[in-house]
């Protein structure tokens, strides 16, 4: 949302990098951070879920292919980006994943069962059982030491069938009593044990989707706030495609396709006091997930062509700043970031993003290094023109300072203006700072009256975003000229010729221009025929004196919209006749 005065910072570019060579074009806008960027094709066609293990450095990752006949399995990657191992169901396809409190397991839906891995040894043992052999797949969830999944007891239309929540330590499941119409997604925080927050998605039968949350850490879910988001009308209905609680579990960030990335308090679910800005334009909420530190949060979005489909930010939006932005956009990279294909080291060093082509069957995941820390930087001192007095259709420089912390920055930083006058705003070319933090910005107004200059400096990937300075300054017409040459005396009743030449500063001096003439003897003053300028400036005034002794002629420009008004004089004494 823009305001006078400010301007979205979001999509500034000011780096572009290629990583990898794998076509995957970086945004570092005003906040950004220097990436890495290791990618790995992953050999599955369909996705579930994606697990990160801190203790082991692990990330593992399931396949969405159902069937009971399908052995499908489980992928298993290092923090670099190597694939070390595959956790192979016999019991029919995989689905959704979750990791205990202390890493030691890692629970994996199987057809018509809960299994559970030793993250040491990778030995695999019977959870629990379920109620239905799962066709549609089953999310997975670990918060108050039990694991929790849905259920769709169907084997066809599943999006649109209802789904039951069940619980389980060791043994049989239990049934909450809690369900909703489609799938039911979960999120859960390490410091918020206790906590199990829970979206609907959009479906035909369901168009009205809620989010809750319940206490997790009795025998019994209680449930806390809920809420809906469409309106009277039943317009603007959650399209829940990711959740994400943050480590405290004091936020609940959701990925809406239909909105963006919502930012709520757990306490409520009421909007946060300040929302996340706005995704690119075109880019669809797929994902999101806070980092294991609370530092920063990263937004995944469905977006065409070079729109950024990545963006990762200050997880607390009142700290400002842009986001660091990804555009996934080659044949080796994925076309956009997996629904729920967000996950982060538990100290915020790694991001891992999974990445999807257009039809969704083909995978890569991305070992992202986060934004480091950054300085301050400011404008100091009092902003200058040069000249001081500022004409229309004159070069104009403001001079400036700009003072950056920390260590020097490889790259030259660069200054941006905005120049607000009657006729809007108009951005100025960005200009490089020099290296003892002086900087010119150049203009030519273009009207007239009052303009106000906004310089910006957006940070770079080391450097946070400068507060803006403004400078107001007037903007005067442009100064014009005549000379004239006359000659010296001549005889009375003798025709006399003046020449002369009319130049302005400025732009051009618009055609057509007349120029008044005077003449004033000792009989008075009385207007000549004006004189017509040529399109070189130069014009001619002839006159036949009556009037001996010196006679003044005063030729005057009345000026323009945007030329000063000027005169000239030129004095000939004018003889008897002999």
């Amino acid at each position: 949302m823009n305001r006078p005065g400010q301007r979205k910072r979001g999509l500034a570019t000011l780096l572009a990098l290629t990583l990898g060579g794998a076509g995957l074009t970086v945004f570092a806008a005003p906040t950004a951070h220097a990436a890495d960027d290791d990618v790995a094709k992953v050999p599955i066609r369909s996705f579930s879920s994606m697990v990160v293990d801190s203790e082991h450095e692990r990330i593992y990752i399931s396949d969405d292919t159902r069937s009971l006949n399908t052995e499908s399995s489980v992928l298993v990657y290092t923090f670099q980006g190597q694939r070390v191992g595959t956790l192979t169901s016999s019991y029919g396809a995989v689905g959704g994943m979750a990791l205990s409190a202390d890493s030691r397991k890692l629970f994996v839906s199987e057809m018509g069962r809960i299994a559970a891995y030793d993250t040491e040894t990778y030995a695999k043992t019977v959870h629990t059982a379920t109620t239905y052999y799962g066709e549609c797949g089953r999310q997975v969830a670990y918060a108050g030491g039990k694991v929790w999944h849905t259920e769709t007891p169907t084997a066809s239309q599943c999006d649109q069938y209802r789904s039951y929540l069940y619980g389980s330590a060791l043994g049989a499941p239990h049934a909450t009593g809690w369900e909703g119409t489609g799938k039911l997604y979960f999120a859960t925080a390490p410091q918020a044990p206790g906590t199990l927050v829970m979206g609907q998605t959009l479906s035909t039968a369901g168009t009205d989707p809620y989010l809750t949350a319940f206490a997790s850490s009795g025998d019994t879910l209680v449930r806390g706030p809920q809420r809906r988001f469409a309106d009277g009308e039943g317009a603007g209905g959650l399209d829940l495609k990711d959740l994400a609680l943050s480590p405290d579990g004091s936020r609940v960030a959701v990925a809406d396709a239909a909105y963006g990335t919502r930012l709520l308090d757990a306490a409520d679910l009421s909007d946060a006091p300040t929302p996340y800005r706005a995704l690119p334009e075109g880019a669809k909420a797929s994902a999101v997930a806070f980092s294991g530190d609370g530092e920063y949060v990263a937004r995944g979005a469905t977006a065409a062509g070079s729109v950024p489909d990545l963006l990762i930010q200050k997880a607390d939006p009142e700290e400002g700043g842009s986001a660091f932005e990804f555009a996934f956009e080659g044949d080796l990279d994925g076309a956009r970031v997996a629904p729920r294909g967000l996950g982060w080291s538990k100290d915020g060093s790694r991001l891992f993003a999974l990445t999807t082509n257009s039809t969704g069957t083909s995978y890569w995941l991305h070992v992202i290094q986060p934004p480091a820390a950054q300085y301050d930087s400011r404008f100091t001192g009092a902003l200058s023109t040069t000249p001081a007095a500022p004409v229309v259709g004159e070069p104009l420089g403001i001079r400036g300072r700009l003072e950056l912390d920390g260590a020097a920055p490889a790259e030259p930083v660069k200054v941006s203006a905005v120049r607000r006058d009657a006729d809007g705003d108009r951005k100025l070319a960005a200009v490089e700072v020099d290296t003892d933090g002086t900087f010119t910005v150049l203009d030519v107004p273009s009207l007239v009256g009052e303009a106000t200059y906004t310089l910006s400096f957006l940070g770079d990937v080391t450097h946070r975003p400068a507060e803006d300075v403004t400078l107001q300054v007037a903007v005067a017409k442009a100064p014009t000229a005549i000379a004239l040459t006359a000659p010296a005396e001549v005889t009375k009743n003798q025709s006399l010729e003046i020449t002369g030449t009319l130049t302005g500063q400025g732009r051009a001096l618009p055609s057509g221009i007349t120029l008044s003439v005077r003449r004033t003897d000792k009989k008075g003053t009385g207007t000549l025929t004006s004189a017509a300028v040529a399109a070189d400036g130069t014009f001619r005034i002839n006159d036949l004196p009556s009037v001996r002794g010196e006679v003044v002629y005063t030729v005057a420009y009345a000026g323009d919209g945007l030329h000063s008004a000027s005169t000239a004089s030129a004095t000939v004494r004018v003889r008897p006749a002999a």
